[in-house]
């Protein structure tokens, strides 16, 4: 069974270019900017718009950091 999620995930990466915004499973950028920094605004309001969660890699291509918008497996209970 797979989780089920409003939007795909996002994944800034780097790219020769500069550094790319990832739709998971694209074959292609969604958006390539210079700086990470702006690459990692416009994968969050996508993520955050579509419920989905926000991969950062770094230049190794590694994961270092996650953020998930609306699709939290683990909840605060209230």
């Amino acid at each position: 069974m797979s989780k089920s999620t409003k939007g795909n995930n996002q994944h800034v990466v780097p790219h020769p270019d500069g550094w790319a915004v990832k739709s998971e499973g694209a074959a292609n950028a969604t958006r390539v900017t210079d700086t990470q920094k702006e690459a990692i605004e416009i994968a969050r309001e996508i993520a955050r718009n579509q419920g989905s969660e926000l991969n950062i890699h770094g230049k190794d291509s590694q994961i270092r950091e996650k953020n998930s918008y609306g699709n939290d497996p683990h909840p605060p209970k209230g």
